[in-house]
């Protein structure tokens, strides 16, 4: 087997217009996604957003009630799972307690009568790039879940698919071995070249391996893009309040001139980047670690956001303290990875942020009953 050592093995993907029903419910509501040969591709959503049935039926597990499935100029609606030539890892990992190591990775040769030299050759140089080249002739109880795992993907990946579909592979693992193995595959990712498609709930596991994310909500994607986009210029609240921390001001378009918004927030004068219909509701998403905190009776430098509250918490969370701030009609998130002073519950302050350290998303007017912003997320 050619070392791969470039992406020129992966294939792109085309979803158009899927769509997928179980009765009155719509799983999948006309989803569209390109990926391109050898990304990364997560699809990132709460359960039941349509993430998993989307992987389903690129797998050929779960067949679309309208739309088209296209790898590279291969069209797949219609064409049976095992011939597909996908290679998929699940949650649990699905080996053979009755094989060895090697026997388990060499079980797609096998059934596609790969001579057994050629087969040997291939089964030894996978496990090296999964590093378990020296695990070969151990048995899967006598592996770790993660070891265990790491064959799971070398058995998907001896056979050289030009996709692999991944459904949330590390979520049966504790959170060490979860981001020891998310390092793994990303490397594994690069030293392949197959395109990846990754299924997760896990907003940080996205961030750490993605090349761009797609972000499903009740079976439509809300926003596609690379981690920096989604997490600096959500265009959605959805989009916004999952993947990371959040403040959402929400209120009513006072003026919108210049690319620059200016929301009355229940009284409060909020400005921030973006378009918006004057007279309209949006809202300004404000990630907390951008949020400065100043002695109640300091002056905000010119031409910033400002807002005063007591400090309701205080939480140590090693490399940086959060804050929860309460203000008038909400709850301010704060991260302050180089705190100042100490600060305690019940002391008076200021909080200041840039315009351009907002987001204006199209919102709904504030709720009726004052809530915080978020829940403590770490």
């Amino acid at each position: 087997m050619p070392e791969p050592t470039t992406r020129d093995h992966g294939v792109g993907l085309e979803l158009s217009g899927l769509t997928k029903r179980y009765g009155a419910a719509t799983v999948l509501d006309g989803v569209d996604l390109s990926v391109a040969p050898g990304e990364f591709m997560t699809l990132l959503g709460p359960s039941g957003s349509g993430k998993t049935t989307t992987l389903n039926m690129i797998a050929g597990f779960v067949e679309p009630d309208a739309g088209q499935i296209h790898m590279g100029d291969t069209p797949l609606v219609g064409l049976p799972a095992h011939k597909r030539d996908i290679g998929v890892v699940f949650q649990h990992y699905a080996l053979f307690p009755h094989m060895r190591v090697d026997a388990n990775v060499a079980f797609p040769l096998r059934q596609r009568r790969v001579p057994k030299a050629e087969a040997a050759r291939t089964v030894s140089e996978m496990l090296d790039v999964v590093g378990l080249g020296h695990l070969a002739r151990r048995y899967p109880r006598e592996l770790s879940g993660g070891q265990q795992q790491r064959v799971a993907l070398a058995r998907a990946l001896v056979f050289r698919p030009r996709l692999l579909l991944l459904d949330e592979p590390l979520g049966a693992l504790d959170k060490r071995l979860r981001e020891t193995l998310q390092m793994e595959i990303k490397r594994i990712h690069r030293e392949v070249g197959v395109t990846f498609v990754f299924v997760t709930h896990d907003q940080e596991e996205a961030l750490v391996l993605s090349d761009r994310i797609a972000v499903f909500n009740e079976g439509r994607i809300e926003q596609v893009g690379t981690a920096q986009d989604l997490y600096e210029r959500p265009r959605t609240l959805f989009a916004a309040e999952f993947l990371g921390d959040s403040n959402v001001l929400r209120g009513r378009v006072r003026s919108a001139d210049g690319g620059v918004v200016e929301l009355d927030c229940d009284g409060l004068a909020v400005t921030a980047p973006g378009t918006a219909a004057v007279g309209g509701t949006a809202a300004v998403v404000l990630r907390p670690e951008r949020v400065t905190v100043l002695d109640a009776d300091a002056q905000p430098p010119a031409g910033h956001n400002h807002l005063d509250g007591i400090v309701d918490d205080v939480v140590y969370l090693g490399g940086r303290r959060r804050l929860l701030v309460g203000c008038p009609g909400r709850t301010m998130l704060v991260d302050e990875m180089a705190p100042r002073r100490g600060l305690t519950p019940g002391e008076p302050v200021r909080l200041c942020w840039a315009a351009v350290a907002g987001t204006v998303v199209a919102g709904d007017p504030a709720p009726a009953t004052p809530e915080p912003t978020r829940a403590v997320a770490v």
